[in-house]
């Protein structure tokens, strides 16, 4: 279970709160908790995410900012860094904004959001992604698997 923390966010319930009230419920099943620091990245239009969590996405021209919440994350004990443009983003997170994460950052890194193309996940890859998240893609177009299924890490 990606156990997420809001870490580009300023809103307290996301960052600890509802974690605080999960915790004793993820405990009590078992289930493997890994520690994750979510950061959302802006990715051209309001997502989801930004809208339910009330957050202020980091500017996808900003990767400085990105690489060093990744660092807090890091420096606080989080075990994996998972950047996301949400669902319903316009453009994939720039490569320039995850190699300075990769950069910097010594956790393994999942990108989502925005991607649609073998060439989007190819190229996530190629700047530091460990793991490439898709949905739209393939709720839009189930026979998308069978276009990506020969890209390597």
């Amino acid at each position: 279970l990606l156990f997420l923390s809001l870490i580009s966010g300023r809103n307290p319930e996301l960052l600890i709160g509802n974690q605080v009230l999960a915790a004793p419920y993820v405990k009590k099943s078992g289930i493997e908790a890994i520690s994750t620091g979510y950061i959302l990245i802006d990715g051209g239009a309001p997502t989801t995410v930004s809208y339910i969590s009330n957050t202020n996405p980091i500017p996808s021209d900003k990767p400085e900012i990105a690489a060093c919440t990744a660092m807090a994350g890091e420096l606080l004990g989080m075990k994996l860094i998972y950047m996301d443009a949400g669902s319903g983003a316009k453009r994939a997170i720039p490569a320039e904004v995850i190699a300075a994460v990769h950069k910097h950052c010594d956790l393994p890194i999942i990108v989502g959001g925005g991607i649609r193309s073998a060439a989007q996940i190819e190229t996530a890859f190629k700047a530091g992604a460990d793991i490439v998240v898709i949905g739209t893609a393939i709720e839009n177009d189930v026979e998308f698997l069978n276009k990506i299924k020969s890209i390597k890490k």
